[in-house]
């Protein structure tokens, strides 16, 4: 397939694709669209950057423009990957198209959607919660939704939208066409997919854990509390536009003010910020208006933003896969790219596991040698943890707790242990273990056996008819 001219288009999308510069399709799309155009389900996965949007739009427009009441539901993990796809798909449809969109997510106001669902719009871009809300309005109905995109499902089913999904599966009708995408699928993933899809073709562009060629990838040991400087270092030493990700909302606050006050032009991005603040931030950010993005996780799926030269890991992400969709936010389009990711010696098992899925092959030596790396890792700052079982605890897996072990087990305390406190309370567990079978109950409170005695002599007086004992010096 030379060009999208020759997919059999309708003209009016064929002009939107001149207009958006769209003359030869990715792989992606060249493996993608005939087959959606043919009706049948997909699961596809590619790179990042590869165009996986248009991949499912072209097909979806094209399709409705051939039915007056067949309407198209696209859900994203994310509010911000949702503005994205309704954007590509505004430019696909054009001016002048009678096919309407509507974007239906968290944060914005539920009246000002309402409007929205009043000019009968066919295709709706939203997350799964606020589709949810609508459902339960009854503001939207999707009995005549026979075209469904799964769009980042990994992601989606991750952040635990799995319930919500069927939840909204169960208003769209049992024939339908569903299609799947998303720049990682897990073989987890596959396996769900087989409740969603119906006899799917899968779509699967190079390696899903290769990161693009164009993605120069530095790493940096260090210690936590030298991060901050060398991170001041390197942002002096770069050029263009750059994206920090860090774990916790908390933390791109900071970090954003911190270089703010190093005249540094950043502004953060994270899931407690009011929707139109995330929007101002995105466009202000896609204008260049400031030059460093601190954000979380959510700026790491879909999100285009072409001019993007650097990423840099402050904190390596919590999965293996998001390293992935962090990386693939620079180098787009044929782009070229930087990312540097600051290993910290609590980070050794998160940066064995991406090196492991970047290359499996790996996986055996590492095992091997991992453990003789740790002593060369940050040397001279490790702290030998004092064993619990020697200790007297053992670990409750029901309750998910640790608990005091009275077993009838003695074990010989070791030398540091010998003035230890806390050591010498569970040295006489034998002795407080027996005064429990005899009937006494206040033993967790008492340490000498001196003091037990005093509780028989309570309990004896207390059988006489005695009430305070404390001040009767013998027994009568």
């Amino acid at each position: 397939m030379s060009g999208f001219q020759n997919l059999g288009l309708s003209e009016s999308l064929k002009s939107s694709l001149a207009k958006m510069n769209f003359i030869t399709p990715t792989p992606i799309q060249e493996k993608s669209i005939p087959l959606a155009l043919e009706g049948k389900d997909i699961l596809g996965s590619a790179q990042t950057g590869t165009g996986k949007t248009a991949a499912y739009s072209i097909p979806m427009i094209e399709k409705l423009s051939h039915s007056k009441q067949h309407t198209a539901l696209i859900l994203t993990p994310t509010r911000e990957l949702a503005k994205q796809v309704l954007a590509v798909i505004t430019l696909l449809l054009g001016k002048n198209n009678s096919i309407k969109a509507a974007c239906l997510i968290g944060g914005e106001s539920m009246y000002k959607q309402l409007g929205q669902l009043k000019m009968r719009p066919r295709i709706i871009v939203g997350t799964p919660g606020r589709i949810n809300d609508h459902l339960d309005r009854k503001s939207l109905r999707l009995s005549e939704t026979n075209f469904l995109v799964l769009d980042e499902t990994d992601r989606m089913l991750d952040m635990g939208f799995g319930i919500q999904i069927d939840r909204i599966l169960k208003h769209l009708p049992v024939h339908k066409q569903t299609l799947m995408f998303s720049a990682t699928l897990p073989e987890s993933i596959i396996k769900m997919s087989a409740k969603y899809l119906r006899n799917p073709e899968r779509v699967s562009i190079g390696a899903t854990n290769v990161l693009s060629a164009n993605i120069k990838q530095e790493i940096i040991r260090i210690n936590q509390e030298q991060k901050y400087s060398e991170l001041i270092k390197q942002l002096q030493a770069r050029k263009g536009s750059v994206l920090i990700f860090v774990k916790t909302k908390h933390n791109s606050k900071n970090l954003a003010q911190k270089l703010c006050k190093e005249n540094f032009k950043a502004d953060a991005l994270h899931g407690n910020l009011r929707q139109s603040k995330r929007n101002t931030v995105m466009q202000a950010y896609r204008n260049k208006k400031f030059t460093i993005l601190v954000a979380t996780d959510i700026a790491a799926r879909g999100l285009d933003v072409p001019h993007i030269e650097h990423v840099i890991n402050y904190d390596l992400p919590q999965v293996a896969e998001d390293y992935i969709h962090r990386m693939g936010r620079t180098a787009r389009a044929g782009a070229e790219g930087s990312t540097l990711s600051f290993i910290t010696n609590s980070d050794r098992e998160k940066w064995h596991a991406i090196e492991t899925l970047l290359d499996p092959t790996k996986k055996r030596d590492n095992s091997r040698h991992h453990n003789q790396g740790r002593s060369n890792f940050n040397k001279g700052n490790s702290r030998k943890e004092p064993s619990r079982r020697r200790l007297g605890r053992s670990f409750d897996h029901k309750k998910r707790t640790h608990s005091r072990n009275f077993g009838e087990r003695r074990f010989e305390p070791r030398k540091e242990d010998r003035d230890n406190k806390n050591f010498r309370r569970k040295e006489g567990a034998e002795v407080v273990k027996n005064y429990k079978k005899e009937g006494q109950k206040d033993y967790r409170r008492k340490e000498s056996q001196g003091q037990y005695q005093k509780d028989y002599r309570r309990k004896e007086f207390q059988s006489q008819g005695q009430k305070d004992y404390r001040r009767k010096p013998t027994y009568n």
